[in-house]
């Protein structure tokens, strides 16, 4: 009975085992939806594949003085969907910041002893920032019955809207902008002591909600962590500014006769032959003087973009300026352009617009041409992407110099923000749903860009040994990758430097570089001006590259589960060769090596003379008999045993190979490739590399032998850090200990922030300054 229970116990085990490797290796289709003919089995768009469209028309005045946006909008919607439809939503961003937001509702606090006024403050909403609306009416001036909901808004139609129609209607408003030093966001105005404010304004005029064939209407309330879910189209906006301001925004200026100085247009236009160093058309002096003399007096600035999915601006009188073109394959100069203010000018002068230049090629290399006229980055103190501009942040030191981390922190941004334009600004995921299709991808391609920068760039997101803390943390605070946006722990290490880190995985280990870049630009390509979803993604990089990628995808993106290998149990075999000379050999130097009993020891050194010394007939044959010595028989035996042997037999048997046999252990759930380098006796060494599909039957341990030629020392798991294993310290054979250095001297001088640290140890970047 004791037997038989103990057989069930390991049949048990076998089993889970078994049945556990079976379900990560399953295919995904318990997860993706089935394929039909607007989104194929492919991954790539079917031969029905719509999506709906808006084309508007604005005009907005910037209330410097009071902080406000005024603004109408006439909104034509195209219905190129299957479906009649007898309302529209539209999304109300500004809403987020309303006095009763949710978004402050659902905000948990704590009261402690070490809570501070930033706390309180925060449980009390002062700033009313939502929108006020104050007419929304059809293109003949009769009022549309609407209901807003928080952050969205229907609009009952007056008739049925069907497919292949359009519909015009017209909205005005106005709101309050936010200090974006008192309330955060991804827009609002930052404020300076004289005044000069510099406004970065996006979600400025009600927007369409996407309707597509997976969501219907993608009306999810903005909570402010989950973006934004657009439709394309071309726009048409007008925005009056204070006239001294220079204004930056999505699409080209119309009107430049009008807003330009002459000397303005001209230096614009030397820049678009300048393809190496910026060229500046607005100066820190001609800021300064703005600054010191503001207008009273208005002017409008007027922008045309085609194909995008949002607009965007910014203005100020605080605004330096330069351009820069950048050539494209296709004989187009794309205008990299940078605005910012005195307070960064260290930083910008130097690096932004060669940032923005620099995404572009590597952007449009890994994916497709940059297909917009303009680039812009805009010194917003902030990090956002829209299309064609993006507000970043990196401002100088007091003295005019810069830290290592502000110099790194600000090329990082402006690569991840303008390299927003490809994800999610074109190939058009949605945002409020999925957070790291773009933020995700975008980190992944700002990963290959940085590292093109500079040797030895300091990145922060790509490599597979950077994310191990974060993957092998508390699981209670860990989310899948497939979480939506609003739900997702940790949301940085999540959204971004998860997934990125997985992409750089399949490129570099799981499917290599020309099979991934391949499969990656299909996927850009496929769906530029379109709006994937996960499963298109999931598809299309099978599809392209014909690697079953299933189990990662499952593992990765659906699970919590991390990278845990430990190397177990390695040990050498060579065959028995059966030749007594060699065998005999062999045995007796492994017999000298074994470690010797104590008394035997002190034996030797202590007895100076046996009986048998003394009397010498006590000495026979066995006195002196080794075992492991050859003779006639073992000859004659060996002859006998080599004359039923094969050629190719006896050749295996003398080849002197070593059969490496060693155990890997599955310690954390995820099945990555097991990857081992040899180090020789001779001290070379040798990788071998055992696809992931080693553990479709048993996801908690395999065995694997090798054979070499040469002897192995040292076994190392993972040499190259790129299976992301959150715990190398087992990953070695012989085992290798770890030293922990610990700071025996505790009165030494602490210098507790690091950043203050960094700049005790900083080069000073004076760029030519005395």
């Amino acid at each position: 009975m004791k037997i038989a229970r103990i057989l069930s116990l390991v049949t048990m085990i076998l089993v889970s085992g078994f049945l556990k490797g079976q379900d990560k290796f399953a295919q995904l289709y318990d997860q993706l939806p089935t394929p039909n003919t607007t989104r194929t089995a492919s991954g790539a768009p079917g031969k029905d594949y719509w999506q709906q469209r808006a084309d508007y028309k604005i005009k907005v005045r910037l209330d410097d003085e009071n902080q406000r946006i005024y603004g109408e909008e006439v909104v034509t919607y195209h219905n190129n969907s299957p479906d009649p439809l007898n309302y529209l939503w539209l999304q109300l961003d500004q809403n987020v910041r309303d006095q009763n937001s949710d978004t402050y509702k659902i905000r948990t606090e704590e009261i402690s002893d070490n809570s501070g006024s930033r706390t309180f403050s925060r449980l009390e909403q002062d700033f009313d920032g939502g929108y006020k609306l104050t007419a929304v009416k059809d293109i003949n001036g009769k009022d549309l019955t609407y209901t807003v909901n928080k952050t969205m808004m229907r609009i009952d139609l007056p008739g049925t809207l069907n497919p292949g129609q359009d519909f015009s209607f017209q909205i005005k408003y106005w709101y309050n902008i936010n200090n974006t030093r008192q309330v955060r966001g991804r827009s609002g105005y930052e404020p300076f002591q004289e005044g000069n404010n510099v406004y970065v304004i996006a979600q400025f005029f009600p927007r369409m909600c996407a309707y597509n064939d997976v969501e219907g209407w993608q009306n999810k309330q903005f909570l402010g962590r989950g973006e934004f879910t657009l439709i394309f189209g071309d726009y048409e906006v007008e925005i009056t500014a204070p006239d001294d301001h220079l204004v930056a925004a999505t699409g080209l200026l119309q009107n430049a006769d009008k807003v330009l100085t002459k000397e303005q247009r001209s230096l614009f236009k030397r820049a678009e032959g300048e393809h190496e160093q910026p060229v500046t058309i607005s100066s820190l002096e001609e800021a300064q003087a703005r600054m010191k003399q503001p207008s009273d007096k208005e002017k409008t600035w007027k922008f045309k973009a085609e194909n995008v999915r949002d607009f965007a601006f910014a203005s100020s009188r605080r605004f330096i300026w330069d351009a820069m073109g950048v050539p494209m394959s296709d004989g187009r100069i794309v205008m990299a352009q940078s605005m910012w203010i005195p307070e960064g000018d260290c930083l910008w002068n130097k690096y932004s617009t060669k940032a923005i230049a620099h995404t572009i090629k590597w952007y449009s290399h890994y994916t497709f041409d940059y297909p917009y006229p303009v680039a812009w980055s805009i010194d917003g103190n902030m990090g956002m992407e829209y299309p064609m501009i993006a507000f970043n942040n990196g401002r100088c030191d007091t003295d005019g110099t810069y830290t290592q981390r502000a110099k790194y922190g600000h090329i990082g941004v402006i690569i991840h923000e303008v390299g927003h334009n490809w994800f999610p600004m074109i190939v058009n995921s949605d945002e409020r749903q999925w957070t790291w299709m773009d933020e995700g991808l975008n980190t992944f391609v700002q990963y290959l860009t940085e590292v093109q920068w500079e040797k030895d760039y300091p990145v922060r997101r790509g490599p597979a040994n950077l994310i191990t803390e974060y993957m092998g943390g508390d699981q209670n605070r860990i989310s899948p990758i497939m979480t939506n946006s609003e739900s997702i722990f940790q949301f940085g290490p999540n959204a971004y430097a998860k997934p990125a880190t997985a992409l750089n995985i399949l490129r570099e280990t799981i499917m290599g570089r020309e099979l991934f870049d391949h499969a990656f630009k299909e996927y850009a390509n496929r769906w530029k001006f379109k709006s994937p979803t996960p499963a298109d993604f999931f598809r299309t990089m099978e599809d392209a590259s014909a690697v079953d990628l299933d189990w990662f995808w499952r593992s990765w993106f659906y699970t919590t589960d991390y990278v845990d290998m430990s190397l177990d149990n390695f040990q050498a075999y060579q065959l028995d060769t059966q030749d007594p000379e060699v065998e005999s050999a062999f045995a007796k130097e492994q017999r000298a090596k074994e470690p010797e009993n104590i008394s035997t020891i002190r034996n030797r050194e202590t007895i100076k003379e046996y009986y048998a010394d003394k009397d010498t007939t006590l000495v026979d044959f066995y006195s002196t008999y080794d075992p492991l010595d050859v003779n006639y028989l073992d000859k004659v035996e060996y002859d006998e045993f080599k004359k039923r042997l094969s050629e190719d037999q006896l050749e295996m048997l003398n080849s002197g190979k070593y059969y490496n046999q060693f155990e890997v252990k599955n310690m954390g759930g995820i099945p990555m490739p097991v990857i081992v380098e040899f180090t020789y006796d001779d001290e070379t060494t040798e990788v071998f590399r055992i696809p992931a599909e080693v553990w479709r039957f048993d996801q908690t341990s395999i065995t694997k032998v090798i054979p070499t030629d040469k002897k192995v020392v040292k076994v190392t798991l993972d040499p190259f850090l790129e299976t992301a294993d959150v715990d190398t310290s087992n990953n070695y054979y012989p085992h290798q200990q770890k030293v922990n250095r610990f700071d025996a001297f505790k009165n030494r001088r602490q210098v507790a922030n690091p950043m203050q640290r960094d700049r005790i140890s900083k080069e000073k970047e004076k760029n030519g300054r005395s």
